[in-house]
């Protein structure tokens, strides 16, 4: 695998130009329309994902520097990744998986200690693994959600979840400084994900949305990789979890 090396020093000019972004989620969804932005604001990307055949796909579209196909919560792997990268990279994107909804009467302990510990430990091994590799001012992007703040039926872990990351972020950014840590907290994105996980029910629930939501439209993936680049091209920014769900917060329990 190749990768363009980063630049030097704290301050560069606007945009992400001669910069190189690891989008650990890259195939698919939010991921790929972040490394779409990212190439046309002249950068280069390298595509980590678990399927190889979505990230050929990607890769055949992108023209990345460089491809991976590996699961992120894979230590071995994920660490090899960072080891195995020739130069230093600008930044670091990792989107993640669906949320999991577990009710406590259903709840199986083994199950959600899983999905909570994998969840945690894989931000912590990105911030461990990259840290050489991530060039000073550079930025480690991590993705949460906004929906989980309100209890709910089911959200126990999920809400646990949402309330760790945002502290996380901000010790990771004080211990890996000066590489900055930011988290993008995003509500409904509509995106293949969520296509899967509401099935027949997408088209009831983005009508929803676009009728409640202050904004009258439903937030998509280019929406969230835009405020992504952002967070990547301001160096001023580090620590800090930005909301992105269209007002969906603001609506009525």
């Amino acid at each position: 695998m190749t990768a363009a090396s980063g630049g030097t020093g704290n301050h560069r000019r606007p945009g992400l130009a001669d910069q190189t972004v690891a989008v650990i989620g890259g195939s698919a969804g939010i991921g790929l329309e972040t490394a779409r932005q990212v190439r046309a604001d002249g950068g280069q990307v390298i595509l980590v994902g678990r399927d190889p055949e979505k990230l050929e796909r990607a890769a055949h579209e992108l023209e990345p520097v460089g491809t991976a196909a590996f699961d992120v919560t894979d230590t071995d792997r994920l660490e090899q990744f960072f080891q195995d990268l020739p130069g230093p990279i600008d930044h670091v994107m990792v989107t993640s998986s669906g949320p999991t909804y577990m009710p406590l009467a259903e709840m199986d302990l083994a199950a959600a200690r899983s999905d909570f510990s994998r969840r945690l430990a894989m931000t912590l091994g990105v911030a461990l693994c990259s840290r050489d590799k991530v060039r000073a001012g550079g930025t480690l992007v991590f993705m949460g959600g906004t929906g989980a703040r309100r209890p709910a039926v089911g959200m126990a872990v999920v809400s646990a979840l949402t309330a760790a990351l945002p502290a996380l972020v901000a010790d990771l950014a004080l211990e890996l400084a000066p590489i900055r840590v930011n988290l993008i907290a995003a509500g409904f994105v509509d995106t293949p994900l969520s296509a899967a996980l509401l099935g027949d029910r997408l088209e009831a629930r983005r009508e929803e949305l676009r009728a409640a939501l202050p904004i009258r439209r439903v937030v998509g993936p280019a929406d969230v990789a835009a405020l992504a680049v952002h967070i990547m091209c301001n160096d001023a920014l580090t620590g800090a979890t930005y909301d992105i769900d269209g007002g969906q917060q603001l609506l009525p329990h």
